[in-house]
C-alpha cells in the first residue's frame, strides 16, 4: 500500500489533458478545476485509508495531510487550502494587498511559552537597532517603506483551537504600536506549533504582491519545529512559493536546533538558520553620543501636534514607548531616538505635521475639538503657520539626530567587532537583513 501511495505521489499529470475514466478531455478552465478536485480527493482518500502509514508526518495529537508532488496548482497551496477548512486562522485574508517595489515587510513570530522571557526581552531591547539598520535601505534611489507584523505562539493563555497562536499586530508602519505590543507580551506554558504559526502569518497578513519587494519571516523558539497539526514542510514550501523568506532562530544549542528541524524549516523556506542564547541579557553598547540623542528626543517630541479622535492617545503612546526604551537602558533609548529621526518613523495618522506633509488631511477638514486646547480657536491660516513652524523645528532636530546617529553607529560597530559572544535575536536578524535585501536589489547607505 505504501508503494501505491509513493507511485501516486510521483506521477505527474499531463499538462495538456486530464483523464476521466477511459476518456481524455482537453484542458479548459473547468477541466483545471476538476483536476484540483480530483487531486484533493486522492489526498483525502489516502489520508483516511493510510492514516497509520509512514507516508504521513505525525507529531503531537494530529495527523498531517500527505505530501503530494505536482505542477500548476501546487501541492503546498492545496494542502494549505485544506488546512484552512479546519482552522479559521489559516483562512486567506480578504481585501486588497499592497503592490510596492520598495516595501520591506518583516514578520516576527515569537515563542511566548514559559522559558522564553529572555527572547522577549531581547526583542524589546533590539527593535530600534533593527529598524535603524533598515532606515539606511533604498530601492532605485528612493527611501523604502517598512511594515512589521508580530505574532506570539506557544502560550497557554491563547486558545487551543487557534493552535495557541495570536496575531498581536498586523503589518503596520506604526512603530510605537509595535513597541507597545512587544512590551505587552507575557510568557506562560504552552505547546509550540511552528508550522501553524507560519501558515497563519502567510494567510492572515496582507503580503506585498510585488515581486521586487522584500518579504521576510523570522520565527524564534526552543521546541521541535515539527510539532502540531500543520506540517511545517508544507507551510515553509508555501512561503517559498510566494517569495516569502522563512528564517529560523533556535533558542539553544546549534546542533539541537538542527536535530529538531529548525534548519530544515529554513532550508525549505529559502532562509537562514541561527541558534542563539536567548537568556543573554542585553543592555546595548553605551556610546558618548547617547545623552545628546536622548536630549534631542525630548526636543523632537515637542514638535508633534495631535489631531483626530485618537491623536492624544497616540501622543501618550509615544511617550510611554520612550519610557519603555529608557527602562531597558540609555543605549536602547538612544537607539529609539535615532529611529524617531529617521524617515521610517511615521505619525501621519495622528500628527498634524506629518499628516499635512503627506496630504492625508487639510486644515479646513480638521475637527478642532480634538486639537490641543491652545489651537482650537486659531484660524486656518494661523494653524498652517503654526504647523509650518513645528515642521521646521523638526527638520532641524532630525538633522542633528542623523549626524549623531552616524557617529554612534560607527562607534557601536567598532565595539561589536571587539566583543566576544554568541548570537542574539537582534544579531541573527541583522545578519540576514542586508544579505536578503541586497538579493532583491535594495542598497544600503
Amino acid at each position: 500500500m505504501t508503494d501505491m501511495v509513493g507511485s501516486l505521489q510521483k506521477q505527474e499529470p499531463d499538462v495538456n489533458s486530464v483523464s476521466i475514466g477511459r476518456g481524455i478531455l482537453p484542458i479548459t478552465c473547468e477541466r483545471i478545476a476538476m483536476k484540483k478536485v480530483l487531486c484533493l480527493l486522492v489526498c483525502v482518500a489516502a489520508y483516511v485509508t493510510l492514516s497509520g502509514s509512514a507516508a504521513y508526518a505525525e507529531t503531537g495529537a494530529d495527523m498531517k495531510l500527505p505530501v503530494v508532488s505536482g505542477k500548476g496548482e501546487t501541492s503546498a497551496h492545496m494542502a494549505m487550502d485544506a488546512y484552512a477548512g479546519r482552522y479559521e486562522n489559516l483562512r486567506q485574508i480578504d481585501g486588497k494587498c499592497p503592490y510596492d517595489y520598495k516595501l520591506v515587510q518583516l514578520c516576527l513570530l515569537l515563542d511566548t511559552s514559559n522559558s522564553m522571557d529572555g527572547l522577549i526581552n531581547q526583542a524589546k531591547s533590539q527593535l530600534w537597532r533593527i529598524v535603524n539598520e533598515l532606515s539606511r535601505a533604498h530601492k532605485r534611489g528612493e527611501d523604502i517603506r517598512l511594515e512589521v507584523a508580530l505574532y506570539e505562539y506557544g502560550n497557554d493563555n491563547l486558545s487551543m483551537t487557534s493552535g495557541y497562536i495570536r496575531q498581536v499586530t498586523p503589518f503596520t508602519e506604526d512603530l510605537d504600536w509595535l513597541s507597545e505590543a512587544l512590551f505587552s507580551l507575557q510568557t506562560k506554558g504552552g505547546s509550540e506549533y511552528c508550522g501553524h504559526v507560519i501558515g497563519s502569518s502567510l494567510n492572515r497578513l496582507r503580503w506585498n504582491t510585488s515581486g521586487e519587494g522584500l518579504k521576510m519571516i523570522f520565527i524564534a523558539g526552543n521546541e521541535p519545529f515539527n510539532q502540531g497539526a500543520i506540517n511545517y514542510e508544507i507551510a515553509c514550501r508555501w512561503a517559498a512559493e510566494r517569495d516569502i523568506v522563512v528564517n529560523t532562530i533556535y533558542c539553544g544549542d546549534y546542533r539541537r536546533g538542527i536535530e529538531t528541524f529548525w534548519q530544515r524549516g529554513a532550508d525549505l523556506g529559502g532562509g537562514s538558520y541561527f541558534a542563539i542564547d536567548s537568556d543573554r541579557v542585553l543592555k546595548g553598547i553605551s556610546t558618548p553620543y547617547d545623552d545628546d540623542l536622548i536630549e534631542l528626543n525630548s526636543k523632537i517630541n515637542k514638535t508633534y501636534v495631535p489631531y483626530g479622535k485618537q491623536g492624544k492617545q497616540n501622543l501618550s503612546r509615544q511617550m510611554e514607548q520612550d519610557m519603555n526604551a529608557a527602562k531597558q537602558s540609555s543605549a536602547v533609548s538612544a537607539g529609539r531616538a535615532a529611529t524617531k529621526g529617521s524617515k521610517l518613523y511615521k505619525a501621519s495618522e495622528w500628527d498634524l505635521v506629518d499628516a499635512l506633509e503627506d496630504k492625508k488631511i487639510t486644515v479646513d477638514k480638521l475637527e478642532k475639538e480634538y486639537l490641543p486646547q491652545e489651537l482650537q480657536d486659531k484660524s486656518a491660516k494661523e494653524l498652517e503657520n503654526y504647523v509650518e513652524k513645528k515642521k521646521k523645528e523638526r527638520e532641524t532636530v532630525k538633522k542633528q539626530i542623523a549626524e549623531l546617529s552616524r557617529k554612534r553607529d560607527a562607534y557601536v560597530l567598532k565595539k561589536e567587532k571587539e566583543a566576544v559572544g554568541g548570537e542574539t535575536l537582534g544579531s541573527a536578524i541583522l545578519k540576514n537583513l542586508r544579505t536578503q535585501a541586497q538579493a532583491k536589489n535594495f542598497s544600503f547607505k
